[in-house]
């Protein structure tokens, strides 16, 4: 969030230059004009053309090919269509998962694919200021980090450094899980954990439970599949 995000243009056409002042240390931002942005479309629009470009990758039929175009324009302005909150695993790259190019979605990632204060802070920040009408929560199979909070609840690992903050926020999910007693614990967890993200996002006042309330921003949840590159929506 350093540089320039093309405050110049929003979804709604609203002047945001008060508020984003907080943001930027007291110092004004540009006010936006009122024509529409390109990632002026409705959540159910942003969700089916992510899940599209799922199914070209899956394919092996992308349409991504050319990652020159366009670099001009966004070096002064971004308009992501989706928000993802990911895991951090190297085998999972949400730009190629849904055929994007860059500058159409607005990644957050971490091990474990859950939300923190300054995840919240990024994913606010996404669709208040540059328009993302979609967020989605992205687990992905064999999750090496739901794995390890299986491991400390069922062996009571012991984790070096600050592993075990992170094993915390995801315990929750593998509690709840396990109470259902699962015929794939892992797969539940991983489940359990995209939806208790999902409902936090929901929830998370001020902004986004508003927005969401409004009809402006959706969030939803989906597991990647390492094997078949296909993105599975949660129910």
């Amino acid at each position: 969030m350093c540089e320039n995000h093309g405050f110049g243009l929003s979804r709604r056409g609203f002047i945001v230059a008060g508020a984003a002042a907080a943001l930027s240390g007291g110092v004004a931002l540009p006010a936006m004009a009122q024509s529409a942005a390109p990632n002026a479309i409705s959540p159910d629009a942003a969700l089916k053309r992510l899940m599209d470009g799922n199914a070209r990758y899956a394919a092996n039929a992308p349409d991504q090919k050319d990652f020159t175009a366009g670099r001009a324009a966004r070096a002064s302005a971004q308009y992501p269509f989706a928000a993802i909150l990911s895991c951090a695993d190297s085998r999972v790259a949400p730009e190629l998962a849904f055929d994007e190019g860059p500058g159409e979605l607005f990644v957050v990632r971490l091990a474990g694919n859950f939300v923190n204060d300054d995840g919240l802070a990024s994913l606010e920040y996404g669709a208040k200021f540059l328009g993302t009408p979609l967020i989605m929560v992205l687990g992905h199979t064999n999750c090496g980090a739901v794995d390890a909070a299986i491991k400390v609840l069922k062996d009571n690992a012991k984790l070096p450094g600050h592993l075990p903050e992170l094993v915390n926020s995801i315990k929750p999910a593998v509690e709840k899980a396990k109470a259902e007693k699962p015929a794939n614990l892992l797969d539940a967890s991983i489940a359990a954990n995209v939806a208790l993200n999902v409902n936090r996002l929901k929830t998370a006042k001020p902004i986004l439970s508003k927005m969401i309330a409004d009809g402006k921003v959706k969030v939803v949840g989906a597991v990647y599949d390492l094997s078949t590159g296909k993105v599975n929506l949660l129910a």
